[in-house]
């Protein structure tokens, strides 16, 4: 097992004091297929720019998105692949266990996983960004939609042991992995288009980046339940302006790279979660709109998401709000306790 770097949040005063940066930070697997944006400011041509991070393309980006299930137990980390996610989506799944929907269309890692299995919600996340969706299971709900077509899709249930394969460094269920070259191959198997760009998220212009309203916060812990294995914390780093993602304390980082999650934009909303079975399954509310608090550069404002078109976004009154070009990680907890008692800024 690679060396992970344990920080807590309590000891952000020495962090700050000791000017420490992540290791790794923004560091790619060399073997990545993608153009590699590079960061630059005024560009402002839409087809010059990756439509999930609004990051600069040395070309015009017509890939498809692909949406993939990272398993998030204990067992599964550090996991592979997250790092390169446009967006990554953190629900919970079963009891306090949260999974993610990583969501990949300007990087793609060589391999990712541990895939896990399905739900229903999940699907409708993906099918906002008419993605080819990834998955190894399901529930009972989620496979009626997978099995009639209701979006494209490749499973580990049909494909385990060859577009899926089991890391022999870990015990099932996680333990399986997929390759973007296995993807694609799925994908040629199956007559799925892996072109066609989805539609571009709203990004704040260079102006508006310097009037990003809200007060300071330099940490923030989403508390999923009474288990602190699923807490999912965000450590904003001044020098780098973005916030890297620990579970529990412990930094998230890439099993085969080292380097850390980090993201430009945490977008954390409340809705409400119902449990519909005696394995404890869960109806969550994806459109109904609500409370949500936008973390962006250092600070955070109180505003309400809404479904637009299946894609869950930050509005204040009837306003849509920018995204910080870059990576974004959008954290859904149940409206009970909800935002001001699950949350909390430092």
């Amino acid at each position: 097992m690679k060396k992970r770097w344990f920080v807590f949040l309590f000891l952000l005063l020495t962090l700050t004091a000791c000017n420490s940066e992540p290791k790794d930070v923004g560091k790619h697997n060399g073997n990545q297929t993608g153009n590699g944006a590079k960061e630059e400011e005024g560009l402002t041509d839409l087809a010059t720019l990756y439509p999930l991070t609004g990051l600069p393309s040395n070309t015009e980006s017509t890939d498809r998105a692909v949406t993939v299930m990272v398993n998030n137990h204990p067992d599964a980390r550090p996991q592979t692949g997250l790092t390169d996610a446009d967006i990554v989506y953190e629900v919970l799944a079963e009891g306090e266990v949260t999974r993610f929907l990583a969501v990949f269309q300007s990087t793609k890692p060589t391999v990712v996983g541990p895939v896990r299995s399905s739900r229903d919600y999940y699907i409708e996340l993906a099918k906002g960004y008419n993605s080819l969706y990834i998955a190894h299971g399901y529930s009972p709900e989620a496979k009626k939609l997978l099995t009639n077509g209701y979006i494209d899709n490749l499973n580990g249930m049909e494909y385990d042991g060859t577009l899926f394969k089991r890391s022999s460094d870990r015990v099932a269920p996680h333990n399986s992995y997929i390759s973007f070259a296995n993807i694609e191959k799925g994908a040629k198997e199956n007559n799925y288009s892996l072109s066609g760009a989805p539609e571009p998220l709203l990004f704040l212009k260079t102006k508006e980046l310097e009037e990003i309203e809200g007060e300071e916060a330099t940490s923030v812990t989403i508390n999923y339940g009474t288990n602190p294995s699923f807490n999912s914390q965000f450590l904003y780093e001044d020098d780098i302006q973005k916030y890297i993602r620990f579970s529990n304390g412990e930094q998230t980082v890439d099993y085969e790279t080292n380097a850390s999650v980090a993201v430009d934009n945490v977008f954390i909303i409340e809705t409400s979660h119902k449990v519909i079975d005696n394995k404890g399954r869960k109806e969550i509310d994806l459109t109904s709109g609500g409370n949500a608090y936008l973390l962006q550069q250092g600070k955070w404002q109180e505003v309400h998401w809404e479904n637009v078109e299946g894609r869950l976004l930050p509005f204040k009154g009837d306003k849509q709000l920018g995204f910080v070009p870059g990576k974004t990680w959008i954290n859904i907890i149940p409206s009970t306790p909800g935002l001001k008692s699950a949350v909390t800024l430092k």
